[in-house]
């Protein structure tokens, strides 16, 4: 007992809204669903619990984690109320409880992932839900990133809570099945890298709404997996399917608004990557979290998470990975207007893209990012500058253009979403609202068959600047038919942007 409140665990009782007699009567109920009868607490246990820092026995931690998962409509773990695996975490650790050790990464990836199933539910996010800062993780996670993973130990042991569902007498850890640990071969992995690259396509094609759980459920799967010793060579090659499936996981999540969701996936995909030996994985995990930042308003800390991802990343990374990181660190430069950074960056990144020969095979999950991502990345990050210096707009619908052109005949229909987003955007910008309806226009033609959120609120950034132009007859049709486009709020209310 730390004789400290749960500052954790307090928050989000607060957030839940019981009474602590009612939560107490509900952890006694769902204990015995889970297979535990015996279990009894009351209320001034629950006090002892929040009031005094008390770390109680298993199951009630886990009981717990289902309850507030289940109240709040998003995934809450043991470690977000505040309970370490061993008793309250340390003084040390940061709000994420990051970074944990090698042989917990598949344990909580299997139980986050069960949680995120358990749920049952798809856009709701939870009223209290927050990101954490780029900051906190990147300061959690700079050492360990930086150090040398030691695969032997990776598995999670056997005496793990995680493992004891499988046991008579025990009950699942939330409710849902867990997968029994057993050997997989080369075939097996192969199956699974193939059904990522599958996965990835779908993505990349409709967004990420349609097959998120998909992913998650594949996720939960090598999760288990990763449970058995495997050889050398098998464990990492599982750790780097973990990464992947993680990082697409988070990206589906973000497409479709479940931002807090998303950043778990991330970091945890960061740690699948780093066990599994692959720095460069890692670091483009990192930057997808900043990405989401910037997407998200939250640039400074888009800025400190790309600072890990690019250390992180190391030595071996390709130049073509490095490019694709200096891109995302200028669009977080654009979004703070800092034009000479952003010219500057980009110009490093050209530099490392043409250096890139070719001649070493790019990884799976850098394959997606070619001369028109890299055109369309600029585009975004000129388009972003513009706001604060109008005479990048001219950059940006050369680099869309270039974007279009690339992709003209692909299935990369979300990227051509935005693409055309950008050009519109920066037609408006540069006072050439005639041009901006014809791109924002064929946007609109796309937009209805993709299930990205993230389309839908760049639709909204672009609607904004069309209202210097509502006064032209072609404009105010347009604005109309992207208020009809845009998915209504609950109660019908619109949610486009006003001008």
């Amino acid at each position: 007992m730390t004789r400290e409140p749960n500052t954790r665990l307090a928050d989000l009782f607060g957030l839940a809204g019981w009474s602590k007699g009612e939560l107490a009567r509900l952890v006694n109920r769902q204990a015995a669903v889970m297979g535990h009868p015996q279990l009894a607490t009351d209320t001034s246990r629950v006090r002892r619990w929040i009031d005094m820092g008390e770390s109680p026995r298993d199951p009630v931690p886990r009981v717990l984690a289902a309850l507030f998962t289940e109240r709040l409509g998003r995934v809450v773990t043991i470690e977000d109320l505040g309970f370490g695996r061993r008793g309250r975490a340390g003084k040390g650790q940061s709000q994420d409880g990051l970074p944990w050790p090698p042989e917990r990464t598949a344990a909580v990836l299997t139980e986050f992932t069960g949680m995120d199933l358990m749920l049952n539910r798809r856009g709701l996010v939870g009223a209290g839900a927050a990101l954490a800062a780029g900051s906190a993780l990147s300061g959690a996670m700079h050492d360990w990133l930086h150090s040398d993973p030691a695969l032997a130990s990776d598995a999670p042991r056997f005496d793990d809570p995680l493992h004891r569902a499988s046991y008579p007498g025990h009950a699942e850890q939330a409710g849902f099945e867990r997968y029994e640990a057993a050997p997989v071969g080369s075939a097996e992995i192969d199956e699974l890298e193939r059904s990522v690259d599958i996965f990835r396509a779908w993505d990349a094609a409709r967004g990420g709404g349609l097959q998120r759980k998909a992913v998650v459920g594949q996720l939960n799967e090598v999760g288990g997996m990763l449970a058995y010793r495997h050889p050398e060579h098998l464990q990492r090659r599982l750790w780097g399917v973990a990464a992947n499936l993680a990082v697409l996981a988070g990206w589906m999540s973000h497409d479709v608004g479940l931002e807090p969701t998303a950043q778990k996936y991330f970091v945890i995909a960061a740690h699948a990557a780093r066990e599994g030996g692959d720095r460069p994985r890692a670091g483009e995990a990192l930057s997808r979290a900043a990405r989401q930042m910037v997407h998200l308003g939250r640039p400074a800390d888009a800025l400190d998470l790309m600072k890990l991802a690019t250390s992180g990343s190391g030595e071996e990374a390709l130049p073509r990975t490095r490019a694709m990181l200096c891109t995302i660190e200028a669009w977080a430069q654009a979004s703070m207007g800092r034009g000479q950074a952003v010219r500057r960056t980009l110009g490093r990144a050209e530099d490392l893209f043409v250096a890139d020969k070719g001649d070493v095979p790019p990884p799976s999950w850098m394959q997606m990012f070619n001369e028109a991502d890299m055109h369309g990345m600029q585009a975004l990050a000129y388009r972003t500058l513009a706001e604060h210096d109008p005479s990048a707009a001219s950059v940006a619908q050369r680099h869309a253009l270039e974007a279009l052109r690339l992709r003209e005949g692909t299935n990369q229909k979300r990227s051509l979403i935005f693409d055309y987003i950008s050009m519109a955007s920066a037609c408006f910008i540069d006072d050439d609202p005639e041009q901006g309806s014809v791109y924002a226009r064929q946007a609109l033609r796309s937009i209805g068959e993709n299930s990205s959120h993230r389309t839908w609120d760049r639709l909204r950034e672009m609607y904004r600047l069309t209202g210097r132009y509502s006064g032209f007859p072609k404009i105010a049709e347009l604005r109309q038919e992207i208020e009809r486009a845009l998915p209504k709020a609950p109660g019908g209310r619109g949610r486009t942007a006003t001008a």
